[in-house]
């Protein structure tokens, strides 16, 4: 699918904006932005055990899409592709949420395991070792911690899952008593966010989102690119131009921070 000019497409949102039920629009849009989807999705099926259908995360990833489209202002000066990206995956870890994936896999390797493991302590008389308990199966140690590893794996849940009722009008939910074990200090956050308005001070703003991106949200030289309109090298270009400039500030500021 050849992509449209960035001035067909813009057109394309405004008429749409104006009549939201213009169906032939809205699939052009899909069409336009259909790639995200299967790029994001492809990047979260990677990251899953065996027995994740890629093709259920794209199709979660799709309403997620269309759900983006028709949410998206056009008077908010974000770039789409910005503004879709969290809600396309989103839906697809709502998806994994609801699909049961991980338990009908885990159960079935688990239950192989114990029965082996079982097996083995009564012919032992003592819990087994997992050497012991590969030779039951007839694994390689190899095969025997991948199985291991496959059958641990954890499911995922929905955090919005009532934990108890309450006489309030609010219930409480999964998420209101989990601990969050590897949550930040808040004065880490606010020393991060003072040193990010140093960083990008003096910065216009293709060259702040490209600090923001790299070092902040993680995102690649080419995602950057897609995101800003710019080529992978022309950003490239730009965060070696930056960098060398902060340098040269932070340089004459060093005695601040002594």
């Amino acid at each position: 699918m050849a992509i449209k000019a960035s001035e067909e497409i813009a057109e394309i949102w405004k008429v749409f904006k104006q009549d939201q039920s213009n169906q032939a629009l809205r699939n052009k849009l899909i069409e336009q932005y259909v790639p995200l989807v299967r790029y994001n999705a492809e990047r979260v099926w990677a990251k899953l055990p065996e027995g994740v259908d890629l093709n259920d995360l794209i199709s979660a990833g799709v309403f997620g899409l269309m759900d983006a489209i028709n949410a998206f202002d056009l008077e908010r000066g974000v770039k789409f592709e910005t503004y879709c990206v969290p809600r396309i995956r989103g839906a697809m870890l709502d998806e994994l949420r609801t699909m049961d994936w991980v338990p009908r896999l885990v159960r079935s390797k688990a239950s192989k395991l114990e029965a082996a493991r079982k097996a083995a302590e009564a012919e032992h008389g003592r819990p087994p070792a997992d050497e012991e308990i590969a030779r039951k199966m007839q694994l390689s140690r190899k095969e025997f911690d991948k199985l291991k590893n496959e059958a641990n794996a954890v499911g995922l849940v929905s955090l919005n899952k009532k934990w108890y009722e309450t006489d309030s009008y609010k219930d409480v939910r999964e998420v209101d008593i989990l601990e969050d074990a590897k949550g930040e200090d808040p004065t880490k956050s606010i020393q991060k966010r003072d040193l990010m308005r140093l960083v990008t001070k003096g910065l216009n703003r293709n060259e702040r989102l490209i600090i923001i991106l790299y070092y902040y949200e993680e995102l690649t030289m080419k995602e950057i690119g897609t995101t800003l309109g710019l080529s992978e090298s022309r950003v490239s270009q730009m965060h070696s131009s930056i960098v060398n400039r902060l340098k040269e500030q932070l340089g004459r500021r060093r005695p601040e921070f002594a």
